[in-house]
């Protein structure tokens, strides 16, 4: 049985980034190193005095530490990790597009009236789950071991046990439409005859040869 370390070192880069990026930000606010209030994305602060950084620090901050925030954790840790070491197994570029690509749709989404929300975490993570959905429709899942579905379902499930227990719907139901875009465009959009307009950019690449670089020192 590998450690803990052992274990985080066979992570792929990406989940690796996003879930190490996740756990600093909500230890930070649980430390009280920052007020969360301040990477909490709200336009009024973004356009009127220039705090350009919540377009990026809401998309890691998870929620306080809870049961809640263990379960989104192992969400990247799962259904991220399969996702990247699967069907996207010798693509970390188009990984890492999909996630930038998720990240745009949330933050564009937030603009409309009533879709707003000020932590993105809980989408995005939300968003991986919906397209490992899409990707391994087939699979057994157990809930809590008292139901058993096929993974097609899970991410309403999901949403459902969310609603049960008080959480808010918003942010799952923006990670399963930004999900559903993109697998629209890359997969459906496609197999129907379409052309995939969302092909990663040459610019990803460096970025992310940078992101692999910063993981190893």
């Amino acid at each position: 049985m590998s450690s803990p370390g052992e274990f985080y070192k066979s992570l792929p880069p990406i989940s690796k980034a996003y879930g190490t990026l996740c756990l600093l930000a909500t230890l930070g606010a649980q430390l009280q190193l920052y007020d969360k209030s301040s990477i909490e994305l709200d336009y009024r602060y973004v356009i009127y005095r220039y705090q350009v950084w919540r377009l990026i620090t809401s998309l890691f901050f998870l929620g306080g530490f809870s049961i809640n925030f263990g379960i989104r954790l192992l969400m990247i840790a799962r259904y991220g990790v399969q996702l990247e070491k699967g069907p996207f197994d010798r693509r970390t570029a188009d990984f890492l597009w999909m996630m930038i690509f998720g990240a745009l749709t949330l933050l564009v989404l937030s603009l409309i009236p009533g879709f707003g929300t000020p932590f993105l975490g809980i989408s995005l993570v939300f968003m991986l789950l919906y397209v490992w959905s899409r990707e391994f429709p087939n699979a057994a899942i157990n809930i809590y071991g008292l139901v058993t579905l096929k993974a097609f379902y899970l991410p309403w499930a999901m949403l459902a046990l969310d609603v049960i227990f008080g959480s808010k719907i918003m942010p799952d139901l923006l990670g399963i439409v930004a999900g559903h875009l993109y697998y629209f465009l890359t997969v459906l959009h496609p197999l129907a005859g379409g052309k995939n307009i969302l092909k990663t950019p040459m610019w990803v690449y460096p970025f992310l040869i940078e992101t692999c670089k910063n993981l190893h020192t």
